[in-house]
């Protein structure tokens, strides 16, 4: 027979770790998509913070009344928040990527509604979307997630996040360099032959005014277009690599920033 003792200081700080995971888990990509039903989700938030309790040190929190715990909570629900959304910003890197090779195009239009996100996005970011997202599972990117998840007690234990808005504003500033960089060179190819075609375009109407260049520029743009995507799909991994390092690059910068 097994015999479990458990009292109120115990269940306060196993509560304390499930915030945290919980947070994490509804926020991070591939556990957060609305495909996933919330009772996995919570099922998995459970489980996480069951093993985390069984191997973390015990830690003493101190407080004296219901309004302190519940900061304590919330700061909790806020870490938790933070750590995830270094990864998960790192998926909008996509439909930067998708969004600027429609306007190129000729697609800006064409919108979808994301059932993971529901939200209308373009039609190649959702090529791109499930296509790199599905690289990144069969790479082990959730193994990354949720071992980050665990690491970060180490840096950050329980109630011992440290919010300084300036680091965090340096994070944000940064990312946002990355994103435009790294968005832009997945869709350079697409981007570079779409140029070059509107430079040929701009010389057959000089040198063929009677040509009427618009209707044949919209039709050359989306085969042309549509065939660089085709014969890019193999940049897909390297594309995959990038957005995998800035992802691990972000958690650690976002966990460096509430050290």
């Amino acid at each position: 027979m097994v015999t479990v003792d458990l009292n109120y200081a115990d269940l306060e700080y196993f509560l304390l770790i499930l915030v945290r995971v919980a947070a994490f888990v509804f926020v991070v990509p591939f556990f957060s998509m609305n495909s996933v039903p919330r009772r996995y989700r919570a099922a998995l938030s459970v489980a996480l913070s069951v093993l985390l309790y069984g191997v973390l040190p015990r830690e003493e929190i101190v407080y004296s009344t219901v309004y302190e715990y519940t900061f304590i909570v919330a700061k909790e629900f806020i870490t938790g928040v933070l750590i995830a959304m270094g990864v998960n910003l790192c998926s909008t890197i996509l439909s930067l990527t998708g969004t600027i090779a429609d306007m190129e195009v000729g697609f800006s239009m064409v919108t979808l509604m994301d059932p993971a996100t529901r939200q209308q996005i373009t039609i190649t970011s959702t090529l791109y979307q499930y296509l790199i997202m599905l690289i990144l599972v069969i790479s082990g990117m959730y193994q990354y997630i949720i071992g980050a998840l665990a690491e970060s007690y180490q840096l950050i234990p329980v109630y011992g996040a440290k919010f300084e808005a300036e680091k965090l504003l340096n994070v944000a500033v940064n990312f946002m360099g990355q994103y435009i960089r790294i968005g832009f060179q997945i869709c350079l190819p697409i981007f570079a032959a779409i140029l070059m075609l509107n430079a040929v375009l701009g010389i057959l109407a000089k040198v063929s005014p009677q040509m009427n260049m618009f209707a044949i520029g919209l039709q050359l743009k989306v085969f042309v277009g549509l065939g660089v995507i085709f014969l890019t799909l193999f940049l897909l991994p390297t594309a995959a690599e990038l957005i995998f390092t800035e992802a691990r690059r972000m958690t650690v910068a976002f966990v460096e920033a509430l050290m």
